[in-house]
């Protein structure tokens, strides 16, 4: 097909704030895990689809299938949906205790 140019599993975009490889960042609307270290304004590739750990939200309980959000201020995965964007879905249960920092989640890659 004359107009196909990728899958877009994986895209390029500048980023918005420094970032290490596996940390989460949001360009716009786009949200995706970074595949390796870039600096404020630099290009970086990011996975938009696929199952990921992320820092999630201190002291909130997930169950498999909650819709978990992007928290861009303090930069964490959370099932906050005020202020937030919807980023995929809880696939493993994770308690909600402070020694509970990592949540398992699917990014939907629909933005």
């Amino acid at each position: 097909m004359k107009t196909y140019v990728q899958p877009g599993n994986t895209i390029t975009v500048t980023a918005p704030y420094d970032v290490t490889s596996g940390d989460g960042l949001l360009v716009g609307a786009i949200f995706g895990i970074a595949s390796g270290d870039a600096l404020t304004g630099a290009e970086v590739e990011v996975v938009t689809t696929g199952v990921f750990d992320m820092t999630k939200a201190a002291s909130q309980a997930w169950a498999v299938g909650d819709k978990v959000y992007w928290d861009n201020t303090n930069r964490v995965a959370t099932k906050t949906a005020t202020a937030n964007t919807l980023i995929g879905v809880a696939v493993a249960a994770v308690g909600g205790t402070a020694s509970e920092t990592t949540g398992r989640v699917r990014l939907n890659g629909s933005f």
